[in-house]
């Protein structure tokens, strides 16, 4: 079993050098540990039940929250995921490799789809606070020209990023319209998160 954690008073359940440094950026102290969490499992068990989108990006927040919570004693833990889904409601995964995310912008190029960013806190084991936000982008028409060079000089970037581009830097090129906060793009429903944060006296209001 971990240590106790005492301090900071949050912990992210994850090791997701995005997801900190958007939070360590507004000012949060924070820790990472990994979950331990097989999430492939989950996910393919809760996509054969025929979860949304939105479910199952709350559900893998809650799990990862939830076990490093049980693990690690007297902490708030932060869990928190992300799920693009298609008009048509299928859901697109991180890219296995180059071929793959081409296929992927391929099949996003010139559509909508959605975005479900979840953020659960746990307190000594169970949830005490969730918030799913949702971004709706439209990408614009790509040429296979532009995918092979996008991929090709971004892979080391967008590699571990579902639709496989990161808002705030080149991938802002990739769209028309975006609805939504670019936090929630970026994967995390921070300022709702902020908020409670300040409820919790992590942070001052």
């Amino acid at each position: 079993m971990d240590d106790p954690v005492t301090e900071p008073m949050l912990v992210l359940a994850s090791k997701s050098k995005a997801r900190r440094a958007m939070l360590e950026a507004a000012g949060v102290v924070i820790e990472s540990l990994a979950p331990n969490v097989d999430e492939e499992a989950l996910k393919d068990g809760l996509q054969a039940d025929g979860v949304t989108a939105r479910n199952l990006a709350d559900a893998l927040a809650e799990a990862k929250a939830v076990r490093l919570s049980r693990r690690i004693g007297p902490a708030l833990v932060l869990g928190g995921d992300q799920v693009l889904a298609l008009e048509d409601g299928s859901m697109l995964d991180k890219p296995l490799d180059r071929d793959d995310a081409k296929a992927h912008l391929q099949l996003l190029s010139g559509k909508k789809h959605k975005l479900f960013s979840a953020a659960v806190i746990a307190d000594q084991g169970s949830p005490v606070w969730r918030h799913v936000d949702i971004a709706t982008l439209t990408m614009r028409p790509l040429s296979e020209t532009f995918i092979e060079s996008y991929v090709e000089a971004e892979w080391d970037n967008i590699r571990h990023c579902v639709g496989c581009y990161e808002i705030e830097a080149r991938g802002v090129q990739l769209f028309s319209d975006i609805k939504g906060n670019q936090f929630t793009i970026m994967g995390l429903p921070l300022l709702h998160l902020l908020d409670y944060l300040r409820v919790r006296g992590v942070m001052t209001s």
